[in-house]
């Protein structure tokens, strides 16, 4: 199960002896915004008498309620029972504290890091920000997600996995190679989020939002179209299939197209193919098949690459240098992940 701390225990409807809960940390369920159903690790406040979406298991990171204000601490969301299924507006807070162990559980599991910042502290995640605000941001000062209502089109209803999961991972490009943002290193930073994003969303498993190589598919108009598209990024309209001189004058969403049809063909291969019953046609730029190393592999090589050889100037090319020297230490030189790493490389124009 890919949250392994959160056991069955947490799919209960609340602590077997809820007349005397025992203090501190607790497991509870609750209902989420796009998440379902979903296990929850919170802690119950003896002096208050109530349960806190506050994680012991995961840096103590705390849920709050920015009640539509863009300013001040919120208020921490508590629960009298710890069954978080009341609906309103507790069911963002439920989504975005689920989000956070999903992601804290996929990159412990995955790469060793504890925490979006490495330092094993959870710091925090706000909902209800602003007043409609679109949109969902990590903030470095406070080491906190943080998610408009987002009501409108493009983003729909937010928290979101993937959404959730690329905002957080910028936490983590920022303290480790801190890609600029700007040019082909901008490029390259959105594309780390958006490959951690699809990462984190297979790992967690969750029934209500599948895992998938589609980045905001959950978030467009209700269509099933999707922000980005990673197996083929011009699908999207405006994001570029193939590295060329000059991608890096493109904003920095769009210059990563390149970089997220690697990570597609590293992890996938080329050619049409159906993925957990999503339908995928992912092309190449001198038309030679490329053959996939498989997902985990492929992001193992990305962290490594990201937190070993990658700096704030890092191109394209620099890129493809620093995937490959990540291979070779994951799995040598003759390897046939090194081999796939070239390939997958080429597949985009980057050679």
């Amino acid at each position: 199960m890919a949250t392994a701390v959160l056991t069955a225990m947490a799919l209960q409807a609340g602590p077997a002896n809820a007349a005397r809960p025992a203090p501190g940390a607790a497991v509870g369920v609750g209902c989420g915004t796009n998440v379902g159903r979903v296990p929850l690790d919170t802690t119950y406040n003896t002096a208050t008498g109530r349960y806190e979406l506050n994680d012991p298991q995961r840096g103590n990171h705390k849920t709050y309620d920015m009640n539509n204000s863009t300013t001040g601490p919120g208020t921490l969301v508590t629960d009298d029972d710890n069954n978080w299924c009341e609906g309103g507006r507790q069911s963002d807070a439920v989504a975005a504290h689920y989000i956070h162990a999903v992601f804290w559980d996929y990159f412990l599991s995955a790469h060793g890091r504890k925490g979006v910042l490495g330092d094993g502290r959870g710091g925090c995640s706000r909902v209800h920000y602003g007043v409609n605000y679109l949109n969902a941001f990590y903030d470095m000062t406070s080491s906190c997600m943080t998610y408009g209502d987002g009501t409108q089109s493009p983003l729909g209803s937010l928290p979101r996995i993937d959404v959730g999961a690329h905002e957080m991972a910028h936490g983590v490009t920022a303290t480790t190679a801190d890609l600029s943002y700007s040019g082909e290193p901008g490029g390259l930073n959105e594309a780390t989020s958006d490959l951690f994003a699809a990462a984190v969303e297979f790992h967690a498993a969750n029934t209500a939002d599948p895992g998938d190589y589609l980045i905001g598919e959950k978030a467009g108009p209700g269509d099933g179209t999707a922000l980005r598209y990673m197996d083929r990024p011009s699908r999207d309209g405006a994001s570029k299939d193939y590295w060329y001189a000059g991608i890096g004058e493109l904003h920095p969403v769009y210059a990563a197209g390149p970089a997220n049809h690697f990570f597609y063909l590293l992890s996938e291969g080329s050619g049409p193919k159906v993925i957990d019953g999503v339908s995928y046609d992912s092309p190449t730029y001198d038309g030679r098949p490329v053959t996939g190393i498989g997902r985990t592999t492929a992001a193992r090589i990305w962290y490594r690459a990201l937190t070993a050889y990658m700096t704030s100037t890092t191109n394209y090319r620099a890129a493809r240098s620093a995937t490959l020297a990540a291979a070779a230490d994951l799995y040598g030189s003759g390897s046939a992940e090194y081999r796939a790493v070239g390939a997958a490389w080429a597949g985009v124009n980057v050679t």
